[in-house]
């Protein structure tokens, strides 16, 4: 890339795997160590791959996308929560590092809600290749996120995380249920994720 366009000046980096939606009892290590290898190694070393060329273009920048459960964690998304936190902590220590540095980069973590993509579904069919028994529950689940809460379009979670992108935010919140984590996350951190969990579950209902 580096050798066809001379120069990179924005790096994207956009990955996300659920895991099979399980307590931390049940899950295998197996489900934290693919989930870690998606959400948070490939964020580490896309970055770190681009990041020279990114000081050297003058004016470069760093997207990272998180999600709304890198403000506030949810149950049985234990795998997927810490992937997403260290995203977080992991763009805003490499801020601290460029503006230290007076490097010409910018970081922005952002941390989308619900957009429609098939995040549920390839969950549910992860449980399923897992050998995971699957109930009613898994399948209301998956449902209730799909019909319910994935319902922002991607072009417009785009949009958003473009004009972000352009004021130069630190944080990108997308959506309003994200907005909506960020202040619980903010007011009541000790009993934000028991929230985030049962208004959520109201969905698969």
């Amino acid at each position: 890339m580096l050798e066809r366009f001379g120069c990179v000046h924005q790096v994207y980096n956009n990955a996300g795997v659920t895991g099979a939606a399980a307590s931390v009892l049940e899950s295998d290590w197996d489900v934290y160590d693919r989930v870690f290898a998606v959400n948070l190694d490939g964020v580490v070393n896309v970055t770190k791959a681009f990041l020279p060329s990114l000081v050297a273009s003058g004016d470069g920048h760093v997207v990272n996308v998180s999600s709304l459960n890198g403000l506030v964690a949810q149950a049985e998304l234990s795998a997927y929560c810490a992937s997403k936190f260290a995203v977080r902590g992991f763009s805003e220590a490499l801020r601290a590092e460029l503006r230290l540095a007076r490097a010409p980069v910018e970081v922005s973590v952002v941390h989308p809600g619900g957009v429609r993509t098939n995040i549920a579904t390839a969950a549910l069919e992860e449980a399923q290749a897992l050998g995971l028994e699957l109930t009613a529950r898994h399948h209301a689940r998956a449902r209730g996120y799909n019909e319910r809460l994935l319902t922002m379009q991607p072009d417009e979670a785009a949009d958003l995380i473009l004009r972000g992108v352009e004021a130069k935010r630190a944080r990108i919140l997308v959506g309003r249920d994200a907005q909506v984590a960020d202040v619980l996350g903010r007011l009541l951190p000790g009993r934000a994720p028991l929230l985030l969990t049962r208004l959520v579950e109201r969905a698969f209902r």
